[in-house]
């Protein structure tokens, strides 16, 4: 969700600034452009189509220079059109990009509007350009800390002033910004993965933060202005995870990618050991009675699916809340609870905003779960568990749903022995699950041929329902949800034991069901529901499992899974449900991998 990229050099660093949004365009965004100081003069270059589109502007005006900003926007305040793309000017003086929310523009424009201030986009952002231009003393540094006093939300900007050509400026507050240290140029960026191939030290801003880069030097004050140093960390590069190779969009790569990442994920464990959740875990996780599971969207499916392992494996009491839900609500804490926060990025700003909830009404045992070791969640948590997915670069979260799944259930095992549930010999039965899981995912991969003739049939339709039971739910909430983001289709989860107290009103002939059907003890019950749908006259769509007896008849189509996994079957299931998802959008024609709306890394509210 929007990006930011901002250099200065000594050499012209339009192409990095470029190159930074394309890496960024996975995040998000319904227009970008770049701002630099061309030749003693600021000049700008929006669009409102993609990256591409912004570069071929670029080209064809000849734009250069050695110190400038750029921009990805995905819209808040105001639609997606030129005149609110980033970056935004004020009185050709300024030039400003910025990711969050303003939270009190209106009463800051009114405030400007009396000072003779003219307005001509409808963002929050153009606030904060005129707040610069109008406190500007000769020194943009001091200018932006003052500006921070004001403002109040969560964001991240970079400012140009055309009066100090070889100078950006940055600052943080609840949404992510780095510095990227060169030879003879630095870097600010929203994100790593933008700078890869120009550098990879990184120094990670805190909250309410301010940098000052030169082509020499970087400046780091904190939110009382105090100089600072930031520690600069050697970030592995990305490499190849963000080329395409031979899959169609990246969605499909990292459907594919997924037994690698498992594999990856779990080459850390050779035994479920608390220290694989960090130094003190022993200590944290063995004063625990219950956890309380906090994630949006696909990562709340993931914490969905691991309260039944938590509570079947490690007999221990959990809650899952909607991030979002869970900071408006008034809430009994448990200070011997385990707050558990999931995010892919990290930087998800309403998990953020409800672990510092959580930690301010007295949970101090914290853990994280994520995909990305610098990110901002790993650094506020006591706990943390890094998934190796890599880089995902489609916004629907494919293989690091998977990871986190897997990191789950170590921790639900790792509890287990903790609280005296799993001995040895089951311990050993787990592990050998885990190693094999790979290969058993491979095989259900295989059977994209199968997928893509259902996909076919789904991309006619305009609504669809999921269903499944007990372990399995989520899973189907999951489908749902994939279906929906890339194809646009509508589409609902329930447990399937639930239809006939509602949903059933909905099906007819019209509308697919699709079934998550394991071999498991919920199986017979799961038949009689799917009775039920035959019997209003729906077209039952099974992904069933080699041994539960479930056949091809009329009305009913399935699909057959190699083999039954226990309680690591979810993770086997959601891949069909992925490539359902995937190829049913392929077949409709839309942008698989930035669908309309949304985006990978949600930093505002």
């Amino acid at each position: 969700m929007c990006g930011i990229v901002g250099a200065v050099a000594q050499r012209n660093i339009v192409p990095v600034l470029v190159e930074g949004l394309r890496r960024l365009e996975y995040r998000g965004y319904d227009s970008c452009g770049v701002a630099v100081m061309h030749r003693g003069e600021l000049r700008r270059a929006r669009s409102v189509s993609r990256v591409s589109a912004l570069d071929a502007e670029v080209h064809d005006s000849h734009l250069d220079g050695t110190c400038g900003i750029a921009h990805t926007r995905w819209a808040t305040h105001g639609a997606p059109v030129t005149a609110n793309a980033h970056p935004i000017l004020s009185r050709d003086g300024i030039a400003l990009v910025h990711n969050g929310i303003i939270e009190n523009y209106e009463a800051l424009r009114e405030m400007l509007r009396a000072k003779g201030y003219e307005f001509v986009s409808q963002t929050d952002t153009e606030v904060i350009a005129h707040l610069v231009h109008s406190l500007y003393r000769g020194d943009l540094f001091e200018t932006v800390c003052d500006a921070m006093k004001q403002l109040h939300g969560a964001y991240a900007i970079a400012v140009l002033h055309g009066d100090q050509p070889h100078t950006v400026v940055g600052a943080r507050q609840g949404s992510p910004l780095v510095v990227g240290v060169g030879n003879g140029e630095n870097y600010l960026a929203s994100d790593a993965l933008a700078l890869t191939g120009s550098t990879d030290r990184f120094a990670f801003l805190e909250e309410g933060d301010v940098v000052e880069i030169t082509p020499e030097s970087v400046k780091i004050v904190d939110r009382e202005g105090l100089h600072v140093e930031r520690e600069v960390r050697v970030v592995e590069a990305y490499g190849g995870a963000v080329e395409l190779g031979p899959y169609r969009h990246f969605m499909q790569k990292e459907i594919f990618e997924q037994p690698r990442a498992i594999t990856d994920t779990i080459a850390q464990a050779n035994r479920f050991d608390p220290q694989l959740f960090g130094a003190g875990a022993a200590n944290a996780l063995s004063e625990i009675d219950s956890v309380l599971i906090i994630g949006c969207g696909t990562s709340c499916y993931a914490g969905l699916t691991a309260k039944y392992w938590l509570e079947s494996v490690a007999k221990i009491p959990t809650q899952v809340e909607i991030a979002s839900e869970y900071r408006y609500r008034e809430s009994v804490p448990n200070p011997k609870s385990l707050v558990l926060v999931i995010s892919q990025s990290g930087e998800t700003a309403d998990t953020l905003a409800a672990l510092k909830h959580a930690q301010s009404l007295g949970h101090t045992h914290t853990l994280a779960i994520c995909n990305v070791a610098t990110s901002a969640i790993m650094r506020l948590t006591e706990l943390s568990f890094l998934t190796h997915a890599g880089t995902e670069i489609g916004v629907a979260s494919t293989k690091a749903f998977t990871t986190q799944l897997v990191s789950l259930f170590m921790l639900a095992v790792t509890l287990g022995k903790l609280r005296g549930h799993v001995e040895a010999t089951q311990e050993a039965v787990f592990l050998a699950q885990l190693r094999h899981l790979p290969f058993a995912l491979n095989s259900v991969l295989a059977l994209e041929p199968q997928i893509i003739a259902w996909a076919e049939e789904f991309s006619r339709k305009d609504h669809a329902l999921f269903l499944g039971r007990g372990l399995h739910y989520p899973i189907a909430l999951e489908g749902a949800l994939k279906l929906k983001e890339i194809s646009y289709i509508h589409a609902e989860a329930y447990p399937a034991g639930e239809l006939k107290h509602g949903p059933l009103a909905l099906v007819t002939e019209a509308m697919p069901v699709v079934t998550v059907a394991p071999n498991d003890t919920l199986l017979e019950k799961l038949k009689s529901n799917m009775q039920e749908v035959r019997a209003r006259g729906g077209e039952l769509y099974v992904f069933a499992d080699a041994d539960t007896r479930i056949v091809n008849e009329a009305g009913i189509h399935v699909i057959r899974m190699p083999e039954h996994y226990g309680l690591l079957s979810p993770i086997l299931h959601v891949a069909p449900l992925q490539l359902l998802a995937y190829h049913t959008a392929c077949a409709r024609g839309t942008d698989v991998d930035k669908p309309r709306n949304l985006a990978k890394s949600v930093t505002v509210e």
